[in-house]
């Protein structure tokens, strides 16, 4: 009997301590995902991946406060492990009340002391971060842009170069850029998580915040703040440019409209339903502010806010059928027959 018991309680350790390990490794595998570089062709954004100033400040903030709190980790786990062997049930046991053991003074103290100067001391590191951010001096030379956060789509105004585009941010490499933020509906957040923290949109209000490129590449961000049914798909891409790079995107932007006209029945088409009541074609009719800028519509690698690849195929399903693509989106369905539909887009092909 004592043999059968014996085995029994070992059974009962070995399962115990097989699922803690197994917790253990679930945990650590986590955090290694969680500070895995991507791979060059998956351009998964990572707070672990910093590309600019502010975010090199965060990403330190992070270790700080994943080292002690990994600390913390280790030390109530080791405790727990060790009480459930060392205070395990034994069949021996059975029917006999524990040892009591009453209030130790020395150690309410402790696990009440200990934590409060955890949180103070993580409360002062981030206040310090935060403030060095937020408070920082704004330089002589900076580049400024205007954020506007739409249901489901991002604005972007440059007014010092009198450009307007959409959902694709393009800013020079090497010199502090500062966003002004502002929100035409709903609360929004803008977030590009190797650029920067999160800064929020909310109406009737201007918010600002500002990021340093160090170096140039593509990076993703999207809205942070729940703001309807298609948030998820509120995709934003950030293009950090040599100097040289982006002085010819400017130009480019610039340029007037290039009026085909071979393309003028879908140029009618435009002009003569409901798309100009939302969106804007310079040398045309389209005055709209609902929906995003189509003047060089073409220079851009996405629509639909990051929702699908910028080709004339999604491009025709777009129009005809926004909600295969963006459930919600608020972008109305134009129902074209498939002559005038073929003729608006390859006039919108003609827009770069």
């Amino acid at each position: 009997m004592r043999e059968t018991s014996h085995k029994t309680e070992s059974g009962a350790i070995v399962g115990r301590l097989a699922a803690v390990l197994l917790l253990l490794a679930g945990i650590l595998l986590a955090a290694g995902l969680c500070a895995a570089n991507p791979p060059n062709d998956n351009p998964i954004p990572s707070i672990f991946d910093p590309h600019s100033a502010n975010a090199e400040s965060l990403y330190h903030l992070s270790h700080f406060v994943l080292a002690i709190t990994g600390a913390i980790f280790v030390v109530v786990f080791s405790l727990l492990a060790y009480v459930m062997v060392k205070f395990r049930n034994r069949t021996t046991d059975a029917g006999r009340e524990p040892t009591q053991v009453y209030g130790s003074t020395q150690i309410e103290l402790a696990w009440t002391v200990v934590p409060i100067l955890i949180v103070v001391v993580l409360f002062l590191a981030t206040a310090r971060v935060i403030h060095g951010i937020q408070d920082s001096p704004k330089p002589a030379k900076v580049f400024e842009v205007t954020a506007i956060g739409h249901q489901f789509w991002w604005e972007f105004r440059y007014p010092k170069l009198g450009i307007v585009t959409a959902n694709e941010l393009h800013i020079p490499a090497n010199m502090p850029t500062y966003l002004k933020l502002l929100s035409a509906d709903t609360d929004h957040s803008f977030w590009v998580p190797q650029l920067g923290g999160k800064t929020d949109l909310i109406p009737n209000r201007v918010n600002e915040m500002w990021i340093a490129p160090q170096q140039t590449g593509m990076f993703l961000g999207q809205c942070a703040q729940y703001c309807g049914t298609q948030h998820a798909k509120m995709l934003l891409r950030v293009t950090v440019e040599s100097p040289g790079e982006f002085d010819a995107w400017v130009r480019a932007q610039k340029q007037p409209v290039i009026q085909d006209e071979k393309e003028a029945a879908g140029r009618h088409v435009f002009e003569s339903t409901s798309c100009v009541n939302c969106h804007a074609v310079e040398g045309t009719r389209g005055v709209g502010r609902f929906g995003p800028d189509l003047t060089h519509l073409m220079s851009r690698q996405t629509i639909a806010a990051g929702a699908a690849e910028n080709t004339q195929e999604n491009l025709r399903l777009w129009i005809q059928n926004p909600e295969a693509i963006k459930p919600g989106s608020l972008m109305p369905a134009m129902k074209l027959n498939d002559v005038d539909l073929d003729a608006l887009v390859r006039y919108l092909e003609t827009l770069r």
